[in-house]
C-alpha cells in the first residue's frame, strides 16, 4: 500500500465507501444493516517489514510500488504502524547503519509488536552470520531493552537462524472482561490489527453465546478465536495444518487453562473426510473420544483468501449454526451462495483490519432454515 494512500483526515469517508461496496456485493444473502467496526486511523499495525537499501553510508527502509517494482521508495515515517514500532524504527536504523557487522549485506527487517509491550525484530541477510554478528546483535538488544519493551532479535540467512531472546512474543488481549495470553511466533500468521482483532473475537463470542453443544473450528491458527470461544461451548475440536501454529495453539491452551479444547493437526479437507467417515486419521486417536461422539452443532471457520473449498462447504452445511470470519468478501459471496440453500444469515459484520486498502474482513452468522 503506497503511503500516499494514508490520509487519516479522510478515514471515515474511505471506510463508508468500502462498506457500501462490500454491502452491495453481499446483499443477496446479508439483509439489513451490518455491524461495522472501524480501525484507528493511524498506529494500528502490529507488524511491518521493509527492504533495506544501501547507498554509500546511508541505510534506508524502503518499499516498492506495484507499478514500479525496481525503484525503492524510502520510508521516513510509517504512521500505520503501532506506536512501539514507529518509535523503534529510527533507533534501529541508526544502530544498524553505524555497525558494520550488523549492516553488511542486510537485506530485510521485520518488526512484530504486541499490545503487551513485547517486540521481536528479524534481520535477514545475504551472507553467513558469524560470531561477531551475534555479539554485536546481542549488545544492541541489551542496549534497547527496557522494562516496557521486551525485545528479541532474530538473525536469518540461508539455512541459518540465530535467536537472541525468544522466537516469539507473548500478546495479551482483553476479551469479554478476561485477559488471554497468546504466544505469537516469528514469521507465523497473526492478525495484524490487534484492536480490530479484539472486535472480531468479541463479535464471534456474542454469536456463540446464543448456542450450546460442542464446537468444531477449522483454520484455528494459534488459537486466536479458539480460547475465548471455548467459554461458550461444552467441548471444542479445533483444527489447523501449519505446524508452528499448532504448537503455539497448544502452548496457548495450556497457558490459559482451557481444558475443554482439543487441537488436531488436520487440513480442512481432511476434517471433511473424517466427518464423512471417508478416511481414518491416526492424529484423531489423541482426542478423548471418537469424533462422531461429540455433540458438534456449531462450526467456526476463518479460511484463507481462497475461502472454503466445495467439499468443505458441503460438510459445513451439516451444522445447525455457522460462524464465518472471512478475509475476502468475494470468496465469502461464493460460499454464501451455496450455504444459503440450507442456512440463513442472521447477523453480518465488517471489520476494517486494513484501512486505506480495498480489503475488508467480514463476519457472517448463519443458522439452519
Amino acid at each position: 500500500m503506497p503511503m500516499s494512500n494514508v490520509k487519516p483526515q479522510d478515514y471515515d469517508q474511505l471506510l463508508a465507501a468500502k462498506r457500501n461496496t462490500v454491502q452491495a456485493l453481499l446483499s443477496p444473502w446479508c439483509q439489513g444493516e451490518p455491524d461495522v467496526y472501524p480501525s484507528q486511523p493511524t498506529g494500528f499495525r502490529m507488524r511491518a517489514e521493509f527492504r533495506m537499501w544501501h547507498e554509500g553510508d546511508a541505510l534506508d527502509y524502503v518499499m516498492f510500488r506495484k507499478d514500479d517494482p525496481k525503484t525503492p521508495v524510502p520510508i521516513e515515517s510509517f504512521p500505520i504502524a503501532c506506536d512501539s514500532i514507529q518509535a523503534l524504527m529510527p533507533i534501529m536504523r541508526a544502530a544498524l547503519a553505524g555497525n558494520e557487522a550488523l549492516r553488511r549485506k542486510l537485506f530485510q527487517v521485520e518488526f512484530l509488536a504486541t499490545l503487551s509491550g513485547e517486540m521481536l525484530v528479524t534481520l535477514i541477510y545475504h551472507r553467513k552470520l558469524e560470531e561477531d554478528w551475534e555479539q554485536q546483535a546481542e549488545a544492541l538488544r541489551q542496549q534497547l531493552q527496557t522494562d516496557s519493551l521486551g525485545l528479541s532479535i532474530i538473525g536469518r540467512s540461508r539455512k541459518q537462524k540465530i535467536v537472541l531472546g525468544n522466537h516469539w512474543v507473548t500478546e495479551q488481549l482483553n476479551i469479554e472482561g478476561r485477559t488471554y495470553s497468546y504466544n505469537q511466533y516469528e514469521q507465523a500468521f497473526t492478525q495484524p490489527n490487534a484492536r480490530v482483532n479484539i472486535n472480531m473475537i468479541e463479535w464471534a463470542c456474542e454469536r456463540a453465546a446464543e448456542l450450546d453443544g460442542d464446537l468444531l473450528e477449522l483454520y484455528c491458527g494459534n488459537g486466536n478465536f479458539t480460547l475465548p470461544l471455548a467459554r461458550h461451548f461444552d467441548e471444542v475440536i479445533a483444527t489447523e495444518l501449519a505446524k508452528t501454529s499448532v504448537r503455539a495453539a497448544r502452548e496457548n491452551i495450556e497457558a490459559n487453562a482451557s481444558d475443554n479444547v482439543q487441537i488436531i493437526r488436520l487440513a480442512a479437507e481432511e476434517v471433511t473426510q473424517a466427518m464423512q467417515d471417508e478416511r481414518e486419521f491416526r492424529r484423531l486417536r489423541d482426542i478423548p473420544k471418537p469424533l462422531q461422539d461429540y455433540d458438534l452443532r456449531t462450526v467456526f471457520v476463518d479460511p484463507p483468501r481462497a475461502g472454503l473449498d466445495d467439499a468443505t462447504v458441503k460438510m459445513v452445511q451439516r451444522f445447525d449454526a455457522i460462524i464465518y470470519i472471512s478475509c475476502n468478501p468475494h470468496t465469502l459471496a461464493d460460499n454464501l451462495a451455496v450455504l444459503s440453500e440450507t442456512h440463513q444469515v442472521q447477523r453480518f459484520a465488517m471489520f476494517d483490519q486494513f484501512p486505506y486498502t480495498d480489503h475488508m474482513e467480514c463476519g457472517a452468522f448463519l443458522q439452519r432454515k
